[in-house]
């Protein structure tokens, strides 16, 4: 930490760093033009920066340049159990790695404080209907991965610096914004921002409390849980503006989906965006939460918002110390980051977007930004009368009705919309459909003590949403089974299948394998639909059922009025509820010295913790970029849930086969997420998704959906696992070839790490989410960039060929892919190397993450003795 610049905090016995008086030294008045983000990256820099570089990179921020690397310290990492439980078996393996080179295992520690909440294992086996759900749910989800919660169990004892909440306590990102995040950190006496990266694309949620959080993959989070900076260049900060306020009856989700939707056309992809203008006093914190949840849905990075009056009394509501709240507003208002001091704030670029503009809406199907207002599902063949034969499931049946997921149940309003909808609802004698898997999963158990003092739960419970979990579930594709008789149904019929959920994401085949396509909602949306049963269905204008009285129910008449709502919240929800339910929670996961041995023992049948082969054979070995084969040619917006799904385990893929060889029943199969503690399974789900339309397959001249691939040179078509064991028996390198966006999704390392171990040594796009990219770059794996008019249609790339990448590998230089057509034509193209900063490079040339640390490990070792 330097000294200079250091001042004593007025009001306070503590010091902060005066980012203020660093960068107006160098240019007078620079501060006050600084975005928010910029400000909190000076002081980052003021405070870490070696002296030596620390003009150098101040002026990056104030002249606006992006040709230097500068390095920021987050000061902790946040993680979900699937991926921060891989980034632990990576460290696991590396202290394994260490220990057989002669090192020192015990040193191998995180050193910056990571934070893991055990999230994403639970499946909804048992729905909202079983007033015993909540139990059943968590014996079946303890029973599935004992092997991994042995596992966790033993990194908070053996590791330094972790920090776990167990499961049942809630999701990881609501969790922060309610609780773990101070938004001003103290340490040795000075305050600084609170600042984070975390092992989910989504947590940038907790940038609605001003605090730079951003997802990153398991690899990258492993490099700053190890202690090294995250090196940047200066990103774009867009300033979107907003205005008026949302109408009668409109709810975040609908401001957010419509934001997504805006945001996505004017192409933010990577940007820092800057929330401000008068429209952002008419939203509460938790309507912030909900957009900044949703910045991967924009492509955007970050999603800020500035601290102000909203994010005070936010604090006051969840309880958080009177000394703290005020610290928070003393440490905002000295150092310019209380948004009246960024009045004078200079964007590269504004956007605009009027709050008031926005309708009723969903999302979908397919994609969270592709904006479907509930006026037009008509209009867009969606919704239509449908002719039903009696006692059979409708077309567009909705098989799932959840509401789920930290980015609608952080929010008060949304929830108490539910629920008033659910008792109007009640109240007129209408019932959800039997086909309906209904379930409610908040972020917080905070949601379920304010929901019973508003007498608000029993009215859900009796449309079938009751409490099932405190956890993801089926907006990470843990949806669980369906009843056996409906499921029999969808697949006789072929019935168009839906789900309908509050979440954030509804890519085909992640929400359930049998629902076709899945719709995003608001939470009073997801209960109205439950009572619909059909996705073909004018939600406005259509008739849900009859009164007693005959007479029909529109929406109209059980949605409540906006100022019920209000009324509500400030009745029911209450700081006492938070501290009720935090305090004992963090009390508990407090470090109690035990320790547990420095090597963890593996255990040999696991299907679930195995120890990672990142420094054995090929991986270890040199990637000559020559005489590679496609694996895969593919279009545009490919998700990593396409490279790496995370749903259930079918018992005919490459995963099940393999589970049940390995005794494992298929009631346990659990999901693919899960499993990712074990290569042996989680590399079987490389491309395993059944929507994954591989350009080399084609039947009757049109691409083939579904996981298969073709072995060249013999042209042999085959499931994709087998093209992969084949590739790999031969030792033979591999390429995927694709179009835009490519790795867009969930922030996933094993849609990096399947590729890696299946033998690709580069992939070709054109162009690339952030997230995914830094991955591959943590795999050794070479991203490289097709110039703008070049893509694999244009080069008429049918998979026969085979490719060679030559020219000296320096950030972002111009490198060239030599196709070696099977005609004996060779043709050279230019692509630019996504190996963006000097520290990838090195990343890349050690052969990833992993190794890149051991061997800096080593060799400190060495020179230490």
């Amino acid at each position: 930490m330097n000294t200079a610049n250091r001042k004593p905090l007025p009001g306070t016995k503590l010091d902060f760093f005066d980012a203020r008086a660093a960068v107006d030294s160098l240019q007078p008045g620079a501060y006050d033009t600084l975005p928010y983000t910029s400000r909190v990256l000076a002081e980052n820099l003021v405070r870490r920066c070696p002296p030596a570089t620390l003009a150098a990179s101040l002026r990056q921020l104030i002249e606006r340049k992006r040709d230097l690397d500068f390095p920021w310290f987050p000061a902790r990492v946040v993680c979900h159990d699937i991926l921060g439980q891989t980034a632990l078996v990576d460290l696991a393996g590396l202290r394994d790695a260490i220990a057989s080179q002669g090192g020192d295992p015990a040193l191998v520690n995180p050193v910056v404080p990571t934070q893991l909440v055990v999230d994403h294992s639970l499946a909804v086996e048992c729905g909202g209907f079983d007033p015993d759900a909540f139990e059943k749910n968590r014996a079946i989800e303890d029973r599935r991965n004992e092997d991994r919660f042995h596992f966790i169990d033993w990194t908070k004892k053996a590791f330094r610096n972790v920090d776990v909440i167990p499961p049942g306590n809630g999701i990881l990102h609501q969790i922060n914004l309610e609780r773990m995040s101070p938004v001003v950190q103290v340490t040795d006496g000075v305050a600084f921002p609170d600042t984070l990266v975390g092992t989910d694309s989504h947590t940038p949620m907790v940038d609605a409390l001003g605090v730079i959080a951003i997802g990153v993959g398991g690899l990258e989070a492993e490099s700053v849980m190890l202690g090294r900076a995250s090196y940047m260049r200066l990103p774009d900060i867009v300033g979107v503006e907003l205005s008026g306020k949302p109408g009668p009856g409109i709810t975040a989700t609908d401001v957010v989906l419509s934001l997504t939707e805006f945001l996505r056309k004017e192409k933010v992809v990577g940007a820092y965006l800057e929330f401000f203008g008068a429209g952002t006093a008419n939203l509460t914190l938790g309507d912030r939460a909900t957009i900044a949840n949703m910045a991967p849905e924009f492509g955007a990075t970050a999603a800020m918002f500035y601290i102000d009056e909203q994010t005070i009394t936010y604090l006051k509501l969840t309880g958080r110390d009177d000394e703290l709240v005020k610290l928070v507003e003393t440490y905002a208002k000295q150092t310019g980051l209380w948004g009246d001091s960024l009045v004078n704030a200079e964007y590269e670029r504004v956007l605009t977007f009027d709050l008031s503009t926005v309708v009723r809406t969903l999302a979908g199907p397919s994609n969270p930004h592709r904006r479907l207002p509930v006026s037009e599902l008509a209009a867009r063949g969606i919704s239509g009368k449908v002719e039903n034969e009696p006692g059979l499931m409708p077309d567009g049946a909705v098989i799932i009705a959840a509401i789920t997921s930290c980015t609608n149940t952080n929010n008060p309003r949304n929830m108490i919309a539910a629920g008033l909808l659910a008792r109007n609802a009640n109240r007129l004698g209408l019932f959800r459909k039997p086909w309906a898997k209904t379930s409610l999963a908040p972020g917080s158990k905070a949601v379920t003590l304010y929901l019973e003092e508003a007498g608000l739960l029993p009215e859900l419970e009796q449309l079938g949403f009751g409490v099932v979990a405190y956890a993801c579930t089926s907006c990470n594709g843990m949806s669980g089974a369906l009843d056996p008789a409906i499921q029999k149904e969808i697949v006789e019929r072929d019935l168009y299948a839906t789900a309908v959920l509050s979440g954030n994401r509804n890519f085909d085949g992640r929400i359930h394998p049998y629902a076709k396509q899945a719709f995003l909602a608001s939470p009073p949306l997801v209960v109205a639909y439950a009572i619909a049963g059909t996705i073909r269905f004018d939600i406005e204008k259509d008739v849900l059922g009859t009164d007693a009285q005959g007479n029909p129910v529109m929406l109209k008449d059980i949605w409540p009025s906006d100022e019920e709502i209000d009324a509500t919240v400030a009745a029911a929800v209450k700081p006492e509820q938070f501290r009720k339910v935090y305090e004992p929670m963090f009390a508990v996961s407090v470090d109690t010295g035990e320790k547990a041995k420095p090597l963890y023992d593996w255990r040999a049948q696991s299907t679930y913790i195995r120890r990672p082969p990142y420094w054995e054979g090929a991986l270890a070995g040199e990637r000559t970029l020559k005489g590679m084969r496609p694996l895969a040619v593919l279009g545009d917006n490919i998700t990593t849930d396409h490279l790496s799904p995370s749903n259930a385990i079918l018992a005919d893929s490459a995963a099940g086969e393999y589970l049940t060889k390995m005794g494992l029943p298929e009631e346990d199969f659990n999901s693919y997420a899960t499993h990712r503690g074990d290569h042996l399974t989680a590399q079987r789900a490389t491309f395993a998704n059944p929507t994954l339309l591989n350009e080399m397959v084609r039947e009757n001249g049109k691409v083939k959906a579904g996981s298969l691939a073709r072995i060249e040179p013999e042209g042999k078509v085959t499931r994709m696992w087998e093209a992969i064991e084949t590739y790999m028996e031969r030792k033979q390198p591999l390429i995927v070839i694709a179009g835009a966006d490519y790795g867009q999704g969930s922030s996933r390392d094993w849609a990096a790490k399947g590729v890696r171990l299946a033998g690709a040594e580069a992939i070709v796009a054109e162009g690339f989410e952030r997230i995914h990219r830094t991955n591959l770059v943590g795999m050794g794996v070479l991203p490289l960039e097709f110039k703008p008019g070049v893509n694999r249609l244009t080069l008429g790339i049918d998979g026969t060929e085979t490719f060679d990448v030559t020219g000296e590998r320096k950030p972002r230089a111009d490198l060239t892919l030599v196709i070696h057509r099977r005609n004996g034509e060779r043709v050279e193209v230019p692509v630019t190397c996504r190996l963006d900063t000097a520290e990838e490079l090195s990343i890349y040339e050690a052969g990833g993450v992993l190794q890149r640390f051991a061997q800096d490990f080593l060799e400190s070792s060495q020179a230490a003795a």
